[in-house]
């Protein structure tokens, strides 16, 4: 690679690390330890019971060998394993705001890949397209970290379609163990939105049996509206298509602007009809304020 480039892709690398570092140090670090810490138990051992041992820790089978009531003891679990799974089809280089989806989506991703280090939690990333283009095997310390991020802002995919089903059958076959997985797209679903999101909501349904899995949709602002600038041409950046629009004809544009909140609504029913999380972001303002305010809201919800 030419060494300039390398430079620049460095540079970019650091500055997205001292940003989202400094956001986890000053916003985000209390809200995420919060939220996934102690998510799972491990078995430690097994002693003698003691008058106030909780009874439904007793093994009964310990206790039937040896006569003299035991029971189990567990240890709370602190480590987590975090999969970040990126959409990096061709929708998300869409952007009318300073920064493009995807890169909304990389800096939500690095974000997300900080608080876990800080958590000792370790991160593996899933960059896909209509297939798996990228798995890196979850791990933990800062060069990993740097490594995901550089991937996120840089790797150049092979496809430009979206099928968000085929990363959900990827990582239910991989990780055998629970993890906490982040669905990080602009949920962009192929021509037949309908077809696209009943065929993904049952895939989300068996992935967030088997994992935490928390869905992130990233908008922009000119998908939800049009402006008033006479004739334009719109193109689908997955499948080249085209259209013509005429955005002087106020029926068109409120058209335009029903169709997106209907299927919007479509995506946030039926993400969270099968117990799925759905946080939504836009290229237009802050993500941290959401985030933040997400992970005070499962908070609350694991502590009824």
């Amino acid at each position: 690679m030419d060494p300039k480039i390398t430079r620049e892709i460095l540079k970019k690398v650091r500055q997205v690390e001292v940003r989202t570092n400094r956001l986890v140090n000053d916003s985000l670090a209390g809200s995420y330890q919060s939220v996934f810490k102690g998510r799972g138990m491990n078995f430690d051992e097994v002693r003698e019971y003691v008058p106030g041992d909780d009874i439904r820790a007793i093994d009964w089978n310990v206790t039937a060998r040896t006569s003299v009531p035991h029971i189990k003891k567990f240890t709370e679990e602190r480590e987590l394993t975090i999969i970040l799974m990126i959409d990096i089809s061709g929708s998300g280089e869409f952007g009318s705001t300073e920064s493009s989806k995807r890169e909304i989506m990389a800096e939500v991703g690095s974000v997300l890949a900080f608080s876990a280090v800080r958590n000792n939690d370790k991160v593996g990333l899933i960059l896909c397209t209509d297939f798996v283009e990228l798995y890196i095997p979850p791990q933990k310390g800062r060069s990993h970290i740097l490594r995901v991020i550089r991937e996120i802002l840089f790797f150049q995919p092979q496809g430009n379609r979206t099928d968000l089903t085929v990363p959900l059958d990827f990582v239910n076959r991989i990780r055998k163990r629970k993890c906490v997985v982040f669905l990080i797209s602009d949920f962009c679903l192929p021509n037949g939105f309908h077809d696209a999101l009943a065929t993904l909501i049952p895939k989300m349904q068996v992935s967030n049996r088997r994992h935490d899995l928390i869905s992130l949709s990233v908008t922009d602002p000119r998908e939800m509206e049009l402006p008033d600038v006479g004739w334009i041409t719109l193109e689908d950046a997955e499948t080249g298509e085209q259209l013509e629009l005429n955005t002087s004809d106020e029926h068109i544009r409120n058209q335009y602007a029903a169709d997106a909140r209907t299927r919007q609504e479509l995506l946030r029913k039926g993400i969270r009809s099968v117990g799925v999380d759905l946080l939504e972001l836009s290229t237009d303002s802050s993500y941290i304020t959401p985030l933040i305010s997400f992970f005070q809201s499962r908070m609350r919800r694991a502590s009824r």
